[in-house]
């Protein structure tokens, strides 16, 4: 239990400890802060009095200079940050550097490098090679040997609650798109960068992603369908990504790390994880349309890890970027995670208790995806949630 009365459950307590970057009316500067509780620890200004040699760490407007110190620092904060949230000393010198967070405005956390989309999900690519490739095999036959991917864009990434503008592009008609939908995902926060030409291992992912958010990579499916021969996802996904305000620390998902399925077929070198730690993580997530609940899938069902799609992202010699964001495609393990395979592919629109159905997004609609991964000694670790709502 803290001081501040937040129980060991709350998906927001002293085990998660996320950061993000908020406002307030009193202080319209956006600067770096902590959530715990229904509360957010202002970072800058509880250092400054606590812990002055981190000051730098923790300045400017976002979390890249947070990001960038690298897991010595991630470590140092961290656990300054636990100490002043359950020692009752701290109450009188941190009760000054609370604000409420029902009063904070949230902003893109980071300054985002690189965007790159992953389709890690065995599930859902099944699913997709059974509806758009019928009578085929749905996988293709890459798909068990590299974790497949595309590089998004990094200018159209928005923090949760960003209204979603309905892209228009060819279907083959030019229009707006009449088969929007959702991906619920799970991002991963790159903090140390790398050094161009040198791939980075499976051993080193710890040392260079910070943390993980929650990603919503809206789709456009008919604009997609028209487009994606021969050179894959474009227009059709580079209108909007929203995620989650808050980025959880991998620190906290410690005690959440299982194994990843077995895999069926033998891997090269640099992706093979079998004497490695484990990556996989056992996160929940629920995904509300307009505030019912239309699926819950899992990640620890997913194919390839975050340390793997790392270890492909950079073998050929690409670097990674402070700021760098990469995400790991639809989670669809035990509940599709997009309206294509929920309604598969409008051929069976979703009934939703309210007596409306849906096969895509209609204008109006808002998404709203959530997650939380176990803790230590039953602690829950939230991730938050992304949401989004569609305008015309």
């Amino acid at each position: 239990m803290s001081w501040l009365d937040v129980p060991v459950d709350h998906p927001f307590g002293p085990a998660t400890l996320p950061y993000g970057v908020f406002s307030t009316a009193a202080d319209p500067h956006p600067r770096v802060g902590v959530a715990i509780g229904h509360q957010i620890i202002d970072l800058p200004a509880a250092v400054r009095r606590l812990a002055p040699g981190l000051a730098s760490a923790v300045a400017g407007p976002s979390l890249n200079a947070l990001l960038a110190a690298g897991p010595a620092v991630w470590a140092e904060v961290r656990a300054q940050l636990t100490t002043w949230v359950t020692e009752e000393v701290y109450r009188d010198l941190l009760g000054g550097h609370l604000v409420a967070a029902g009063d904070a405005v949230m902003h893109l956390p980071f300054t985002v490098a690189d965007y790159v989309d992953f389709y890690a999900s065995e599930q859902h690519a099944t699913n997709l090679g059974r509806i758009l490739r019928p009578g085929q095999e749905p996988l293709t036959a890459n798909w068990k040997h590299l974790p497949i991917g595309y590089h998004g864009r990094a200018g159209t990434v928005v923090v949760s609650g960003t209204d979603i503008v309905r892209p228009s592009g060819q279907r083959p008609l030019f229009g707006p798109s009449q088969r929007l939908d959702i991906e619920a995902e799970l991002g991963f926060v790159v903090g140390v960068p790398s050094t161009l030409g040198q791939p980075v291992p499976l051993t080193s992912f710890d040392q260079h992603v910070f943390g993980v958010c929650l990603v919503n990579d809206w789709s456009a499916r008919d604009i997609q369908a028209f487009e994606y021969v021969p050179l894959g996802p474009f227009l059709g996904k580079s209108f909007a990504t929203s995620i989650s305000p808050w980025i959880v620390p991998l620190a906290a998902l410690d005690h959440a790390r299982v194994a990843p399925p077995e895999r069926t077929v033998p891997l090269q070198p640099y992706l093979d994880d079998e004497k490695t730690p484990s990556w996989g993580l056992d996160v929940h997530l629920e995904v509300r349309l307009n505030g019912h609940v239309i699926s819950t899938p899992s990640f620890d069902t997913m194919y390839w890890t975050g340390a793997q799609m790392m270890a492909h992202l950079t073998v050929n010699g690409a670097s990674l970027r402070t700021g760098d964001l990469y995400a790991s495609g639809t989670i669809s393990g035990g509940s599709p995670g997009s309206l294509i395979e929920l309604s598969w592919n409008g051929q069976e629109p979703l009934l939703l208790p309210d007596g409306s159905a849906r096969a895509f997004l209609e204008d109006g609609d808002e998404v709203v995806i959530s997650a939380t991964a176990p803790g230590a000694g039953g602690a829950t670790i939230g991730l938050g949630e992304v949401r989004g709502r569609v305008v015309g």
